[in-house]
């Protein structure tokens, strides 16, 4: 089935919108083969501000109506104590949120970004959004993430080379309670090394014995150069957040 198919029968769709890749292309979709779209961008604690901003950016050149919902994502203990399946409570209270205001503006049909590239095996949020019956048409066309990154591309969209950045929640291993000042930390360092040129990394989060803050760096193969390169520079900004930084010799997935 391509999009176009996708749409035919869906006509009007409200399309959850992260600013990311994937969901940008969706917008962009959405815009082109249905009859009415409208985006939900989810406005929380787990979001740097550079989503946001990316989110609305796409959102005007697009010319869509960029619905802007704030969730209060430390109102749920069952997310702020990060068991190993938090994704699932996340996403139960950001999509019903978004469905719930859909509804209101007319909108039965809830879309997201989940392509075909996504492992869905294994992932608490793919359980919700299927209990949720929301609708995943890129994963529904057989859509890849690099094929997305090339039709996004060719549609002129700003997104299609954007780096995979998932929550600022995901930096914080399971166990370990969320506080704000955890999440405003990450924000702060990842910018930092956003700012001297890494991208598609993760600054992960330990905390030793005496719950000091610890940083564990995961960088792709082809910017290993440029961490030494940028290792004083490095240890000096992040020492301001964290006792002690630490490689992962074990490099992303580019």
């Amino acid at each position: 089935m391509e999009l176009k198919d996708f749409f035919e029968k869906h006509r009007q769709v409200a399309v959850a919108f992260s600013g990311g890749v994937d969901s940008s292309y969706l917008l962009y979709a959405a815009k082109k083969y249905a009859e009415k779209v409208r985006a939900y961008y989810i406005k929380s604690d787990f979001q740097p501000a550079f989503e946001y901003d990316d989110a609305v950016r796409l959102a005007k050149e697009l010319n869509i109506s960029l619905c802007v919902l704030n969730v209060d994502v430390f109102a749920s203990e069952k997310i702020i104590l990060n068991p190993c399946d938090r994704c699932y409570f996340c996403k139960q209270k950001i999509f019903s949120a978004i469905i719930n205001q859909a509804f209101k503006d007319g909108f039965k049909i809830i879309l997201d970004g989940t392509n075909a590239s996504d492992d869905i095996s294994d992932r608490p949020g793919i359980k919700a959004l299927r209990e949720l019956k929301v609708l995943s048409p890129l994963r529904e066309c057989n859509l890849t993430k690099n094929q997305i990154r090339e039709l996004s591309k060719n549609a002129g969209l700003f997104t299609w080379n954007k780096p995979a950045y998932a929550c600022l929640a995901t930096r914080i291993s399971c166990g370990q309670i969320i506080t704000k000042e955890k999440l405003e930390i990450t924000e702060k360092a990842e910018a930092f090394l956003m700012k001297v040129g890494f991208s598609d990394f993760r600054i992960r989060m330990l905390e030793d014995k005496n719950g000091d803050f610890i940083a564990k760096i995961e960088v792709c193969q082809n910017q290993f150069l440029l961490l030494f390169e940028k290792r004083k520079e490095i240890i000096l900004e992040l020492k301001k957040y964290y006792k002690q930084i630490l490689l992962n010799l074990e490099v992303r997935n580019e």
